[in-house]
């Protein structure tokens, strides 16, 4: 089950270099080559670029401290996964300094997204050259070990400043609260995206209010969820059955509003990283016809986040 307790930050070494926190293991050292062959142009809809810390340090007020995963990791990783395309997401340990993710949306020449972290006080020169590079939307965080969760007029604001790029919003939020949330993710103007299958607790079960709140969402055709972080909801453990189904069932009820990504490096988990292999192996069982497997991965990622 996922550790829900805050994140401690990292401390100092006497050298004055920080170390990675206790939720950020390694990603796997050998994932598997997928058996399955994934459709042209297939992309991952979650990913994260960290690094290298010496050219692209991490923010001193930070949460955690990731382990180094620089683009070209982060690429060579794509290309051995049989995925063309990446939306690299921003993090939380970088705030709001976007230099790591326009570097690595520069070296992916045009084959990459991207999704910032802004706010009412963003500059309209950092929005217009975020959106040159190819940023499309802003995350919220609504989980208390990645900071404040912004509040309601600051949403607003952030709102108006993407009113005219055709962003969408991407929510973050933890098992109940996408309960909590759903009236003002029902107000968003913007096109909304819920990250990881809400982490929905699966204990609850198929009718359990979040779930249900969920699919009601999603019930509304402006919201879309990603199918990332099965192995993060799961409560069975690789190769995360349970959570598996729930992410196919999805599929087969909102095929057009539906995403998947690996969420590579996979930060803040609890336990070793799961194989990235296997995590595409599994959409043989979460997108189990050809034309499911190629909204999932071509077609909803190209009208979504404005791929060529």
């Amino acid at each position: 089950m996922t550790d829900t307790r805050p994140v401690q930050a990292s401390t100092a070494l006497e050298s004055g270099a920080f170390v990675p926190s206790p939720s950020c293991p390694p990603p796997h050292p050998s994932p598997r080559t997928p058996k399955i062959r994934l459709p042209d142009n297939s992309c991952d809809s979650h990913c994260h670029v960290f690094g290298p810390s010496a050219t692209f340090p991490y923010a001193p007020d930070r949460t955690f401290t990731p382990v180094d995963a620089p683009a070209s990791q982060v690429m060579a990783l794509h290309q051995r996964m049989g995925l063309r395309r990446g939306v690299i997401i921003q993090s939380a340990c970088y705030g709001s300094d976007h230099r790591v993710l326009l570097d690595a949306l520069d070296a992916g020449g045009g084959r990459y997204r991207g999704v910032a972290m802004i706010d009412p006080t963003t500059p309209e020169a950092e929005l217009s050259r975020l959106h040159a590079a190819g940023v499309r939307g802003f995350r919220l965080h609504f989980l208390p070990h990645l900071g404040r969760a912004p509040s309601r007029d600051e949403i607003r604001g952030t709102v108006g400043l993407v009113a005219n790029l055709g962003w969408h919003a991407e929510i973050h939020v933890h098992g109940a609260d996408i309960a909590n949330y759903a009236r003002l993710i029902r107000w968003f103007p913007v096109p909304v995206v819920i990250d990881h299958l809400a982490r929905l607790d699966l204990a609850g079960g198929a009718d359990s209010e979040p779930t249900t709140a969920l699919l009601h969402l999603l019930d509304t055709g402006r919201v879309w969820v990603k199918t990332s972080g099965v192995d993060r909801v799961s409560l069975l453990g690789p190769p995360y059955a349970d959570a598996v189904a729930f992410a196919a069932r999805l599929v087969d009820l909102f095929p057009e509003r539906v995403l998947w990504g690996t969420d590579y490096p996979h930060p803040n988990i609890t336990g070793p990283a799961p194989d990235d292999g296997l995590l595409v192996d599994l959409l043989a069982d979460i997108a189990p016809g050809s034309e499911q497997l190629r909204r999932l991965l071509v077609q909803n990622p190209a009208e979504f986040f404005g791929f060529a």
